[in-house]
């Protein structure tokens, strides 16, 4: 029974996505690690607890399939801030190589967001 679960996991670690703009940081590289950790003998591996390795098994396939995104549709794809998938994206990212001036203006825009005073204007931040 071993060797089934075995092979489930691999299956699904070669269905689950890398995102290479997240290097060292990927779910899908530490997904691969864990189970190269925990199946270390392969099929020969011994599991002492087999129903929460099949739970676990389970909550990552549920994961990979996108289930509870399909059963849940979003109404708008940003959050409460206003910031859009591509912008969560690329700050989250970590290979990305901005500007200064992009820095600065990504700053400012999040500070006027969630500035108190947002009805008398933006602040200007004193210049370093």
């Amino acid at each position: 029974m071993a060797a089934t679960r075995y092979r489930r996991f691999l299956k699904l670690c070669e269905e689950w996505p890398l995102d290479e703009t997240k290097k060292g940081r990927d779910l899908g590289t530490f997904l691969r690690q864990r189970v190269a950790a925990a199946f270390r003998e392969g099929e020969n591996t011994q599991i002492s607890d087999t129903e929460k390795c099949d739970l676990m098994y389970e909550s990552l396939a549920r994961m990979n399939t996108n289930t509870y995104r399909q059963r849940f549709p979003r109404v708008k794809d940003t959050s409460f801030t206003g910031v859009t998938v591509e912008e969560c994206k690329l700050l989250l990212s970590g290979s990305v190589q901005q500007t200064e001036d992009e820095k600065k203006s990504l700053w400012k825009t999040l500070t006027e967001r969630f500035s108190s005073k947002s009805d008398e204007g933006p602040e200007k931040a004193p210049e370093k």
